[in-house]
C-alpha cells in the first residue's frame, strides 16, 4: 500500500461533502472503518491521494456507487455462525409460533444469505407461510445480488457444513440447483421476502416487527448512532419484539436498554418489554 495518511481534516471535508451533495450521511460512522475503505479504494484506483479520490467522486459518473460500495460491510454467508441460528430455533422460534402472522426486518442485510438462511428455518419450522420478511441496505448494487439468490459453487461446502452445525432439518441440496459454476436457491424462498432500499442513519421506521436482525452492522457507528439507531429498532418493534445483534454489539449501554430483556448474552438477543422509560 503507498505511504498515503488520511487525516481527519480530509475525512470530515469528504464525507460532509458527500451528505451536502447526495444525502448520504456517514458523519457518525467510525473514523478508523471509513479511512480504512477509502485508503483500500485509493490503492484499487491507483490514487495518488485522497484529493483525488474526492475529486472523482464529485465529477465522476458512476464513482460515487464505487465509494458507497466499500463503505458498505459486505461479509456474510449462508448459516454463518450456526450457533445464531440454533439459538433462533431454540429460543426465538417458539416466540414466533405464538404469532398468527410475522414480521421480520433484516436490517443491513448484505447480498442476503443471511435472509435466505432464515426463510430455510422458517420453512423447516413450519413458519414461512405466516411470515413477511423485510431485507433492506443502502447498498443498491448489494440488494440485486441479493435478489438474484445466485452464489459461487465453490463455498457450498462451506454453506453446508454451516447449514448442519445450525441444525438443519432437511437435506441441503434440496434448496438449490445448480448449473455447475452457481447455485441457484429455489424460487419458494423468496415469496415472502422484500427487497427494499434503506439507510440506517437516516431514513424511518419499519412498524410492528416482530424480530429484527441486524448482526454486524452497528459496530461500525459511534455512538451517537448506535443510539440513534436502536431508537429506530424499538420503534419498529411490538411489545415483546425481539432484537438479535451481532456477537460483538450490545444493548446494554443504549438508552433503550432499561425496556428490554436479555434472551442470550453470547449472541446478543433481547426482548422488548411492556416497560416506559
Amino acid at each position: 500500500m503507498p505511504n498515503i495518511d488520511v487525516q481527519d481534516i480530509e475525512l470530515d471535508l469528504l464525507i460532509e461533502g458527500l451528505y451536502r451533495q447526495f444525502g448520504y450521511d456517514f458523519r457518525n460512522y467510525s473514523k478508523a472503518h471509513l479511512k480504512r475503505r477509502l485508503l483500500a479504494r485509493v490503492v484499487t484506483d491507483s490514487l495518488d491521494s485522497i484529493s483525488q479520490l474526492q475529486h472523482l467522486l464529485f465529477h465522476q459518473p458512476g464513482y460515487l456507487e464505487r465509494v458507497l460500495s466499500d463503505f458498505s460491510i459486505n461479509v456474510t454467508e449462508l448459516f454463518r455462525d450456526p450457533s445464531f441460528f440454533q439459538m433462533l430455533r431454540n429460543e426465538i422460534v417458539p416466540i414466533l409460533k405464538t404469532y398468527p402472522k410475522i414480521k421480520i426486518w433484516h436490517a443491513g442485510c448484505s447480498s442476503g444469505e443471511e435472509v435466505y438462511s432464515m426463510a430455510i428455518l422458517l420453512k423447516e419450522e413450519g413458519l414461512y407461510d405466516r411470515a413477511q420478511i423485510y431485507a433492506t441496505d443502502f447498498n443498491d448494487k448489494i440488494l440485486n445480488v441479493a435478489k438474484e439468490a445466485i452464489f459461487p459453487i465453490g463455498i457450498m461446502k462451506s454453506y453446508s457444513k454451516n447449514y448442519i452445525a445450525a441444525g438443519g432439518k432437511e437435506d441441503f441440496s434440496d434448496y438449490f440447483i445448480t448449473d455447475g459454476k452457481s447455485i441457484i436457491l429455489n424460487s419458494n424462498l423468496q415469496e415472502n421476502i422484500i427487497f427494499a432500499h434503506h439507510n440506517l442513519v437516516s431514513d424511518g421506521d419499519f412498524a410492528e416487527m416482530h424480530l429484527i436482525v441486524c448482526r454486524n452492522v452497528l459496530i461500525y457507528f459511534n455512538n451517537k448512532l448506535q443510539n440513534r439507531v436502536f431508537k429506530l429498532f424499538d420503534k419498529s418493534l411490538i411489545n415483546n419484539g425481539v432484537l438479535c445483534l451481532g456477537s460483538q454489539e450490545t444493548l446494554k449501554y443504549a438508552d433503550i436498554y432499561p425496556k428490554y430483556s436479555t434472551i442470550d448474552n453470547k449472541m446478543p438477543t433481547y426482548q422488548k418489554m411492556n416497560k416506559h422509560l
